[in-house]
């Protein structure tokens, strides 16, 4: 195994579950939380800003919950009265993997 390669598993593996900013080795820079490692891959869970909000989100829109109905059954339906119904949460992060071996730098971030 390489020593930087190496060097980087220690890296995320010590601060798994934080906020972390991850240099790659293209000069592309991610920050989010490590949740998970592997001998070949990091995890990582990154915030989903204004921007790719719409790709990112699995759920259905608000609009849809009201239009279509979903959430509980007797709430949302026409006829009932309430409208637009309890739907799903909306996806705060995305998953990222990303190669262990094109990592270059690590730095813990502040949570604020």
């Amino acid at each position: 195994m390489n020593q930087n390669y190496q060097q980087m598993f220690e890296l995320c593996k010590n601060h798994m579950h934080s906020y972390v900013l991850v240099e790659m080795n293209d000069g592309t820079k991610v920050d989010g939380i490590i949740t998970g490692l592997d001998d070949e891959y990091v995890y990582v869970a990154v915030p989903i800003g204004q921007g790719d909000e719409q790709h990112a989100n699995a759920y259905p829109s608000d609009q849809q919950q009201r239009q279509f109905g979903f959430g509980y059954p007797g709430f949302g339906y026409p006829g009932y009265g309430y409208g637009y119904g309890f739907g799903y949460p909306r996806r705060r992060f995305r998953r990222l993997i990303l190669p262990l071996a094109a990592l270059t730098a690590l730095s813990v971030l502040p949570w604020y």
